[in-house]
């Protein structure tokens, strides 16, 4: 079955950088993300209930955008920063795939995790 890409949005009250430093970071990643991540050069792994997944970093750039290639699974998934020009308002775009019967669960797992970020950096 072919993974679904879906694209959420979500409003963050912090500075591009402390958000980017939570969404790039070991440190930043397993305050909210995973349980525990471990950085190996370029190689991530995530950690959730004991169990390691190997992301790469495919693409960075700084305050802006990273995205993680799965390792052992086929697709990504990438946190995008937007700054509005008017407002100065921040949005973090989460970019990710699931089966197409998953795809309500995965939006709603994202949700969760990133009430979870906004908690950690008091947005």
């Amino acid at each position: 079955m072919d993974k679904v890409k879906f694209e959420l949005e979500f409003e963050i009250k912090c500075s591009t950088k402390v958000l980017f430093n939570r969404l790039s970071t070991a440190s930043g990643l397993s305050e909210w993300f995973a349980d525990d991540v471990q950085i190996n050069g370029k190689k991530f792994n995530f950690f959730w209930d004991g169990y390691p997944q190997p992301a790469e970093i495919a693409f960075k750039k700084e305050n802006l955008i990273v995205r993680f290639n799965w390792l052992e699974d086929e697709g990504y998934f990438e946190f995008k920063i937007e700054t509005d020009e008017l407002t100065n308002d921040i949005s973090l775009i989460v970019t990710d795939f699931a089966e197409e019967d998953e795809l309500e669960e995965s939006k709603s797992l994202w949700e969760s995790q990133i009430s979870s970020l906004k908690q950690t950096i008091g947005a």
